[in-house]
């Protein structure tokens, strides 16, 4: 069953822009900062998420892309659904975590839902710092963290049929 209707309006274009009313609003992605958290519709533009600053020497980016497997069976496409008035505050609160933790220049996160086919990026993480160390660490933490927070589901869709697989921390599709 999805979740329910938001007030949380989608960005019709891949750049990783926060649409959420009373949050950030679109920015022009080729004159400004790209926001921090977003969830997408549109593919994820992973080029977007590589930009850094002058002072950063380490970029670390991680793309989840949709495999062709799982547990022994064929997928052939997959469906994200997310309970999209929290995931962008969750996002934003990994961001903090990440930063005061591992003392980074820049954490960004982005989800996509809807359908995606075998091959497409369903999420992105991106961060820069000072040194790669530090990058590596908070990337795999900020991914590790929205799996295991974020209200978002997947369901996998096969030749013989289709089925929801886990949410955060363990939870089955509501």
């Amino acid at each position: 069953m999805p979740a329910p209707h938001s007030t949380t309006r989608h960005c019709e274009d891949s750049t990783t822009r926060h649409c959420e009313e009373g949050g950030r609003r679109p920015t022009d992605a080729a004159t400004s900062a790209t926001p921090e958290a977003a969830i997408v519709r549109d593919p994820i533009d992973v080029a977007v998420l590589s930009r850094v600053q002058p002072e950063d020497g380490a970029l670390c980016v991680f793309s989840g892309v949709v495999r062709n497997h799982n547990d022994g069976k064929a997928v052939r496409y997959l469906e994200y659904e997310g309970y999209e008035e929290m995931v962008v505050s969750i996002f934003d609160e990994i961001i903090r975590e990440a930063k005061a933790r591992f003392g980074v220049t820049r954490v960004t996160i982005v989800h996509r839902l809807g359908r995606m086919e075998i091959g497409d990026t369903s999420v992105a993480v991106a961060v820069s710092s000072h040194h790669r160390g530090e990058a590596f660490e908070a990337c795999q933490f900020a991914i590790d963290a929205l799996k295991h927070k974020a209200p978002i589901w997947k369901k996998e869709f096969y030749e013989d049929g289709s089925s929801w697989l886990e949410g955060p921390g363990g939870c089955a599709h509501p």
